[in-house]
């Protein structure tokens, strides 16, 4: 059998050994704004805004400036396309797995691996973010009761090596020190992600009600940014309004595209899901939609409060709302942000599990990533996994790294996936499909194109960093998954 070969379209096991369908239509389009509306707008949104510049001045990146509005509307454009092949596919193929099972079934084993080994790198790497983006709104939380953690515990060390921030910077040489290296730990980013895989340990229904609550105060605390924030707008922040150009916006969705990458997550709940053709594609559509306006929305008030310039920081919007003088609503902000982006750490550790289960099912990840709980019928091995190596992550990572890697994961998986559809539809056009792409032939093809023109405003750190992570995972295929492949191996009774 060829690297080429396609894994027959069938129905999952969701008897006494596979998962337990309880989700509606209603709690996929919650997970949806748990995971997209979190790091995206609390955290990344401020560099997309004001750019990113090293210790030594080197230009990372250009800002959006109040264009940010602009890089939310390409974003939405182009994660529309993508979120509409994904709606045709998973109606078509409702197996946990996301872009990875549905690259398997289009466009065979090898490619599947890939799109699997870069959904790893989305999870994993962006959860190591949020979770850091999370830490700077706890640490604004605890300061607004007197209580300030020091400056060694709550940056980790890359992070800390990379600031532009002359203040952080210098905490390379004022660090306490152990055997010359200096201690340069995120605390609070490593407490939530273990706080987080606790949660998901209990099983999925106990989760998506925690999620649902937590969505629901992150809305609260995005109406009152919008609404304190609308009263207090300068209409001079809003000049010039792209500084950078067009660069400038396209950099800006190329880091902000973290924001949008939740609905992906969605797609790995198919195997949990009620009646999943009707309802992921509802749930996928419905979520992209709403999250888009709330973007736009927020956006704009941000740049109008303060000068974009003033954005660059972990905590942008209560920054924002604090510079203006709104000391009490930054600190409301500070606290919903807290919880809201528990959400999305919740959604994105939800997720990665259920990759591995996907993979490992079919032989290509070891057998012990397959194994599900005999009471919550979850992969709690992996899960735990997952918490382990995110929370170590989070210790010393840079968030704008991480972005970075994320963000380039995911677009290579979105442009997969929209190639996928097109593929499917010349191979078996005849094939049932419960939700169809209007025009595939021009969404399709702008869908794959749009995902690589964004992944070409990453910078070429980001473009090295994921050659060096497919060399790796291409490495592990060959020299495990191709033998072990339940495809190739059917008689493995996995």
């Amino acid at each position: 059998m060829g690297l080429f070969d396609r894994k027959p379209i069938a129905a999952p096991d969701n008897g006494e050994h596979g998962m337990r369908r309880t989700l509606g239509a209603g709690d996929l389009i919650m997970l949806a704004i748990g995971a997209v509306i979190g790091a995206g707008i609390f955290s990344s949104l401020g560099t997309a805004a004001a750019g990113e510049t090293l210790a030594d001045g080197t230009v990372v990146r250009y800002g959006a400036g109040p264009a940010l509005v602009l890089s939310f509307v390409l974003l939405g454009a182009v994660c529309g396309l993508a979120a509409l092949c994904y709606a045709e596919l998973a109606s078509m193929i409702p197996q946990a797995g996301s872009a990875y099972a549905y690259s398997y079934a289009t466009l065979g084993e090898i490619v599947a691996w890939v799109v699997g080994w870069a959904l790893i790198l989305e999870y994993a790497v962006g959860n190591v973010a949020v979770a850091i983006g999370w830490s700077g709104y706890f640490t604004s939380l605890l300061s607004g009761f007197g209580i300030d953690l020091p400056g060694w515990l709550t940056h980790g060390y890359w992070n800390v090596k990379a600031s532009g921030d002359p203040a952080i910077h210098g905490l390379l040489e004022s660090a306490p020190r152990i055997a010359g290296i200096p201690v340069l730990v995120n605390l609070p980013a490593f407490g939530i992600v273990a706080a987080i895989t606790a949660l998901l340990m209990q099983g999925v229904k106990e989760s998506t009600r925690a999620n649902n609550i937590m969505v629901v105060v992150k809305l609260l605390v995005l109406a009152l940014f919008v609404i304190v924030g609308a009263m207090h707008i300068d209409p001079a922040n809003y000049k010039p309004f792209a500084p950078n150009g067009f660069r400038g916006i396209h950099q800006g969705a190329a880091i902000v595209f973290f924001a949008y990458i939740g609905f992906d997550a969605i797609s790995t709940a198919a195997e949990e899901t009620k009646d999943p053709q009707r309802n992921l594609p509802r749930g996928i559509l419905g979520g992209l939609a709403v999250c888009t306006l709330i973007y736009v929305i927020v956006g704009a008030v941000a740049t109008g409060l303060v000068p974009y310039e003033q954005l660059r920081s972990s905590d942008p919007l209560a920054k924002a709302l604090s510079m203006a003088g709104l000391s009490t609503a930054s600190w409301i902000v500070a606290a919903g942000a807290t919880v809201s982006m528990a959400a999305v750490l919740l959604v994105f550790q939800y997720g990665q599990p259920r990759i591995f289960y996907a993979m490992a099912r079919d032989g290509l990840l070891p057998r012990f990533a397959a194994k599900l709980h005999p009471k919550t019928r979850t992969p709690h091995i992996t899960t735990l996994i997952t918490g382990v190596a995110v929370a170590l992550g989070s210790l010393v990572a840079d968030d704008a790294a991480t972005y970075d890697l994320t963000n380039i994961g995911t677009l290579a998986a979105f442009a997969v996936v929209c190639l996928g559809v097109l593929v499917l539809r010349i191979r078996e056009p005849d094939r049932h499909r419960p939700f169809r792409v209007p025009f595939f032939w021009a969404v399709t093809l702008l869908g794959a194109g749009a995902c690589v023109f964004v992944m070409r405003g990453l910078p070429s750190s980001a473009w090295m960093a994921f050659g060096v992570w497919m060399v790796i995972g291409l490495t592990f295929y060959f020299a495990y998954g191709f033998r072990h492949s339940v495809l190739r191996n059917p008689s493995d009774n996995r």
